[in-house]
């Protein structure tokens, strides 16, 4: 047995897969067939094509309800669970939010007003996201409205492409999208696999690591797009309720059963904070956390077992 290893782009970010096979030629195969999906998956998701259902769906915000596919019906579906759960702090319709003007470049050097900060999210609401079982509708409630699937799609991608390897023979392997991956079996010497924690403060690196299979993991640190007005540092995440960028954590790393759940779920947590996060995880069977503060303290869930 060797492990077939393949890197590449895709949905505007770094995919690495990984499989135990009986030659490099079959691995590479059974990672194409990865790759393939994750690009199906990109098109229909996507908010950078006019094709796409996600731009349709936002083009007639506040106009029509748009007849969907099952796939994407049934994905927006579970992302308002997920909303639920989390009192909307994940939200799909935080593709509403104002980018030009959060938009974290070099140039910004101040804050804004926060009863503006408090404007540029007012469409966001994930209780304006209407959907109809029976028709397989998608409506958004409000003109400008819009939804976009960078809290989820990663994980969502990464599910998909686990699930067609494994269709295709891959009995051990990774799919890593850029943080939100999948781990089964285990590695050609029988170990589980070995995944590094990243280190906050110097990003290629890791801090810890969790030997681990048939789980999935998600981290999002602040340390991936970021703004430093008066000493501060403030992270891209908006929190929707607010409109002001989050602080107090800079990494969060969730640990699950499957990426969709883990990549949905960094976020949210990012947003309520070391003590309500953690609070938060422990009410839920089946998902753990390790955050790391502003001030570099290390918190963990229950149940996880790191290794220095």
């Amino acid at each position: 047995m060797s492990t077939a290893r393949v890197q590449t782009k895709l949905m505007g970010n770094l995919f690495d897969f990984a499989v135990v096979c009986e030659s490099q030629s079959i691995g590479a195969a059974q990672i194409e067939e990865g790759i393939n999906e994750i690009k199906r998956i990109e098109t229909l998701f996507t908010t950078f094509s006019d094709t796409s259902l996600t731009n349709e769906v936002n083009r007639m915000a506040g106009i029509t309800p748009v007849e969907v596919t099952d796939e994407f019906f049934n994905l927006v579906s579970r992302a308002q669970k997920i909303s639920e759960l989390t009192h909307g702090y994940f939200d799909l319709s935080y593709g509403s939010v104002d980018t030009n003007f959060w938009n974290f470049n070099q140039k910004m050097d101040k804050l804004p007003d926060k009863h503006e900060a408090r404007k540029s999210v007012a469409l966001i609401n994930y209780r304006n996201i209407i959907l109809d079982e029976k028709n397989k509708t998608v409506f958004l409630r409000k003109k400008g409205m819009r939804i976009g699937f960078g809290g989820i799609g990663k994980g969502y991608a990464a599910d998909c492409a686990t699930r067609v390897m494994k269709e295709s023979g891959v009995e051990s392997g990774i799919v890593n999208a850029s943080g939100d991956l999948n781990a089964w079996g285990s590695q050609e010497d029988g170990t589980l696999w070995t995944i590094g924690i990243a280190d906050p403060n110097l990003r290629n690196t890791c801090f810890s690591t969790l030997n681990i299979t048939n789980k999935s993991i998600a981290t999002s640190g602040n340390y991936e797009k970021f703004v430093r007005i008066d000493n501060q540092l403030y992270s891209h995440t908006i929190n929707p309720q607010t409109g002001y960028p989050i602080r107090g954590i800079k990494s969060v790393t969730v640990i699950t059963s499957n990426a969709e759940l883990a990549d949905a779920m960094a976020t949210p947590i990012s947003i309520m904070g070391v003590n309500e996060g953690l609070h938060f995880i422990n009410q839920i069977n089946g998902i753990e956390c390790i955050l790391v503060d502003d001030a570099n303290k290390l918190y963990v869930s229950n149940n996880i077992n790191l290794i220095a």
